[in-house]
């Protein structure tokens, strides 16, 4: 990529808060677009508010830039028209945008729920059939759907970020395999930036743990080579039991989660 202008939808989130953060000193000028107030500005940075739910606003923001990194819509579990109109619909709206603007590279925020019923493996592939645990689930699934589309049907580059666990530091048992640190989340989404023509790709998006569940190599090949490992705060975590634990969804994929739960 010859530029280095990017839309980063969701810019008032935690990830986002990273990304504005970190990815300008890999030399990326970031446009933030976000329904919420995204707080102070940073230097080099446009900001507009914004509802990816909003066509017009979303195609607007697309314009003049080289990249989209959508990190924007809900970020767990909601009704099923809640998760339509914000996760689905907003992420059509973020990859047709991106066509109408010429954009050639769109950055998806995908998920580990996305295969959350999946059994438990010491190496799960990025392509072991969709399995999503919750409506969220299944927004990341529609989104990666999407990905593909716009990727093989209109040239874009699609590369679809399935997260883990991100968070500072691991505060749970689960999290030594799921974790993803706030350094390797912006190296994450850098590679994802970065990459030479990666078509359409899916990749999980955790750190280098030692008890990961998931397979790291589409990530390494596209550039992502995480640093971190929670294997490091174990100690401090401890051991305890996972009444969920043969679903890589976890909790997701348990009773509290069910339709009357979440209404």
């Amino acid at each position: 990529m010859t530029s280095r202008r990017v839309l980063l939808t969701g810019a008032a989130g935690q990830i986002g808060a990273l990304l504005r953060a970190g990815l300008p000193a890999s030399g990326w000028s970031l446009r933030c677009f976000d329904v919420a107030d995204m707080g102070p500005g940073r230097d080099g940075e446009d900001r507009i508010r914004g509802d990816v739910t909003d066509f017009e606003a979303v195609l607007a923001a697309s314009t003049g830039t080289d990249a989209v990194v959508h990190m924007g819509g809900l970020a767990s579990e909601a009704p099923y028209e809640d998760i339509r109109r914000v996760n689905i619909d907003g992420t059509y709206n973020v990859l047709e945008a991106a066509r109408q603007a010429g954009v050639g590279r769109v950055v998806l925020a995908s998920s580990n729920h996305a295969v959350g019923f999946t059994p438990r493996a010491d190496c799960v592939p990025v392509d072991t059939r969709p399995r999503p645990d919750t409506f969220y689930g299944v927004s990341k699934v529609a989104g990666e759907a999407l990905g593909s589309l716009y990727a093989d049907r209109y040239g874009l580059d699609v590369v679809c970020l399935r997260i883990g666990t991100q968070r500072p530091t691991p505060v749970d048992p689960r999290h030594l395999s799921t974790w993803l640190s706030d350094a390797d989340t912006v190296g994450l989404v850098d590679a994802a930036l970065s990459a030479p023509s990666p078509g359409f790709a899916v990749v999980y998006g955790i750190s280098a743990n030692t008890r990961g569940w998931w397979d790291l190599e589409p990530g390494r090949a596209i550039g992502y080579h995480p640093v971190d490992d929670a294997e490091a705060y174990a100690a401090e975590v401890g051991d305890g039991a996972d009444p969920f634990h043969a679903f890589l969804g976890g909790e997701f994929a348990g009773p509290d989660f069910d339709i009357g739960a979440i209404r």
